[in-house]
């Protein structure tokens, strides 16, 4: 089933695991720490990098290894490497071709955890980063890039602002500079945006918010397109001179297309024990089973309530890319053409004290530091997940004080639709 062209609902049902003649239709949880092998010669094997297997589950496990292949079929990448965090993962992206001394370029427009990883851990680690509007032209884009910039990195979506990211283009600017683009596709998925095809080199996930969709359980995921020639130049030494943790073995020689993934796996996650269980990747791959299908229910359930709010006369303004009126609707149209997600973003009138009101006026809706799961949940941004930023990031990463986030569950829109009325009128009386 797998080697067939499948769409993306039937990858996420077949794809990874394919059972054969009497075995469990269910993924197998693999509880086990370690692997038996025939003899020290075949174990020797394994840390020569010369054999497939497993050797401990905290570089690899069967069953994650059967949920990193059907999210890498899905994603259309080569590999993919799973993570117990979208944090870890995000993390991994970066250190695994920067270091000291190196510099990064990243969308102003991004998560405010990863804002804080990049801009405070990473310069912690040498690593020094310059935020961009997304929105520039590529010739100011190209200014940025320093003799020592190693990547460009933005989201798909990005969290909470809603802007979409335009990929392609900004693709072919870091592709002229020699360097990859990665794409946080979080908030999209391979569902509704499949950032390979459209340049990217690296895809990387917060598998606990769409993918599992339950809140069931962290995770993230690094998918490698197998498209960026690291050999081009000098830029990523890492990768293409010899390691000697593995007796000078030279990755681009030994694993061409997985030389990234297979670096990342056998030197970071093995030294920093960022890898997931096999209960967290069970319960994934039940979350990915039925993502298509609930990803289409939050598209619709979003846009109701985002022409609702645009028509509320409540709202100084609404962020959601499927709006025809939104400044990102031609970009949606573009890498979204099957919805924009189920979180849309508000500025409420009345600024941060309204805000305060809505939100303690609403029933349905949970007060939650999460985002992208079957609940309805509505969060303020600048008083929680971005709180640690200044004002001017605060602008950069366009949040106003008012600014409301909203992740429209799965429940019937009537529903939503009548506890945001209901909350509006004991808002603004």
């Amino acid at each position: 089933m797998s080697n067939k062209k499948i769409s993306p609902a039937t990858q996420c049902i077949h794809s990874g695991y394919e059972p054969q003649n009497g075995e469990p239709l269910a993924l197998p949880i693999y509880q086990s720490t370690t692997y038996a092998y025939s003899s020290p010669t075949e174990i020797g094997k394994l840390f020569d990098l010369t054999a497939d297997g497993h050797m401990y589950s905290r570089i690899s496990n069967p069953t994650v290894a059967l949920v990193e292949k059907k999210i890498a079929e899905m994603e259309g990448g080569v590999g993919a490497l799973c993570t117990n965090s979208g944090q870890a993962a995000s993390f991994l992206t970066v250190t695994n071709i920067a270091s000291a001394g190196d510099h990064i370029l990243v969308s102003a427009k991004i998560y405010g955890g990863t804002t804080n990883l990049f801009h405070v851990t990473l310069k912690r680690f040498g690593i020094d980063c310059t935020f961009f509007d997304q929105e520039l032209p590529n010739e100011e884009i190209e200014k940025l890039i320093q003799p020592n910039t190693k990547l460009i990195f933005g989201e798909t979506i990005a969290n909470p602002a809603l802007s979409v990211f335009d990929i392609e283009r900004i693709a072919k600017v870091a592709h002229k500079a020699g360097i990859p683009l990665i794409i946080d596709n979080t908030f999209a998925t391979a569902v509704l945006c499949k950032p390979i095809d459209f340049g990217a080199d690296i895809v990387v996930y917060s598998t606990s918010k769409y993918m599992d969709g339950h809140a069931v359980q962290l995770g993230g995921c690094v998918v490698d397109s197998g498209n960026f020639d690291w050999t081009q130049n000098d830029k990523f030494p890492g990768l293409c001179t010899p390691d000697e943790s593995y007796h000078g073995l030279v990755y681009t020689e030994s694993f061409g297309k997985l030389s990234y993934l297979t670096k990342m796996r056998v030197q970071l996650v093995r030294d920093l024990g960022v890898y997931p269980t096999a209960q967290a990747a069970f319960l994934l791959d039940l979350g990915l089973q039925t993502l298509d299908v609930r990803l289409a229910r939050h598209c619709n359930n979003a846009l109701a309530v985002a022409q609702y709010l645009e028509n509320s006369g409540y709202a100084e303004y609404v962020k959601y890319p499927a709006l025809e009126s939104d400044p990102n609707n031609h970009l949606a149209k573009k890498y979204l053409p099957k919805g924009s997600s189920g979180v849309v973003s508000f500025c409420i009138k009345g600024g941060r004290e309204k805000a305060e009101k809505f939100m303690n006026s609403l029933s349905l809706f949970v007060n939650a530091v999460h985002v992208a799961t079957v609940h309805s949940c509505v969060l303020h941004p600048a008083s929680s997940t971005h709180r640690q930023l200044s004002d001017e990031m605060l602008v950069q990463a366009g949040i106003d004080a008012g600014l409301i986030r909203i992740s429209v569950g799965i429940e019937d829109i009537e529903d939503i639709l009548g506890d945001i009325k209901n909350a509006m009128e004991k808002t603004f009386g």
